[in-house]
């Protein structure tokens, strides 16, 4: 990923988390990942990611995905794109970034997968919320983000918690490491894991109602390489592991799933 000087503070979340983490299980926006403008200025990026994941979390059935990628930030504190939503940083530390922002959460349609047959679709829904973000240091980015207004009664609520660390291995590479973990109110969780009783008639599932708890943990590695100033080449591993009542659903085929993707990004 391209990092303009803005004094590195979220270099280890650019490196650690990469772009990978929202696009990896089709529930984008989990963290906010401010970087390429330097201080006091305007910038953003733009590229392709080359994905390998599942058709939906839970799945044991594969699907391959390319995304455009652009997102891009204001010196005034504002933000857009494809992996951050539309938002405002408030923070002027180097250190720190904390916010408000809309996201999007994808929905699902039960046509994806023979699975969800008779689960009916899931619209896609906005989001509200916040996060914040803290490094650590140099090499190290605490995140959170709390997001709210998904699900079939858009009172779907997620918290995001994570954290990335970023090795600089020589002057055009670099290596990434992040861990993440995601809690769902029982809205969410009866979505996207639970049966109703119509759900139940049509699909052929047992009534199941999931409760609030953790949904999934996750931990990726990534190395990027820089082509020039500007351009970047990204590959990324992702492990994810379904927890608690997600992991008991009717719905979830596969608890552990491994997805990769490989992103062309250029800074401007």
């Amino acid at each position: 990923m391209f990092l303009a000087p803005r004094s590195l503070k979220m270099a280890s979340l650019a490196a650690g988390l990469t772009l990978a983490t929202p696009l990896l299980f089709a529930q984008a926006f989990d963290a906010v990942r401010l970087y390429g403008a330097a201080p006091g200025s305007d910038g953003g990026t733009v590229g392709a990611a080359a994905i390998a994941t599942r058709q939906y979390q839970g799945s044991d059935e594969r699907r391959n995905l390319l995304f455009p990628l652009l997102d891009y930030q204001w010196k005034n504190g504002w933000f857009a794109g494809t992996t951050n939503g539309i938002g405002i940083n408030f923070s002027k530390r180097p250190d720190l970034d904390y916010g408000l922002r809309l996201t999007a959460d994808l929905g699902r349609d039960q046509s994806r997968s023979s699975a969800l047959k008779g689960m009916g679709d899931i619209d896609a829904k906005l989001e509200f919320g916040g996060f914040f973000n803290y490094a650590v240091n140099r090499q190290m980015v605490l995140t959170s983000s709390l997001r709210y207004g998904s699900g079939n009664n858009s009172r779907g609520m997620l918290l995001d918690l994570g954290a990335a660390y970023a090795l600089e291995l020589a002057p055009q590479w670099r290596l990434g490491l992040g861990a993440a973990a995601t809690f769902a109110n029982a809205e969410y969780q009866q979505s996207y894991f639970g049966v109703d009783a119509v759900q139940s008639l049509n699909s052929g599932y047992a009534v199941y109602t999931p409760g609030t708890g953790l949904r999934d943990v996750r931990a990726n590695v990534s190395l990027t390489y820089q082509l020039n100033p500007r351009t970047a080449i990204t590959t990324a591993v992702s492990f994810s592991s379904l927890q608690g009542d997600a992991q008991d659903s009717p719905l979830t085929r596969q608890r552990n799933s491994a997805t990769g993707i490989v992103a062309v990004s250029y800074g401007f």
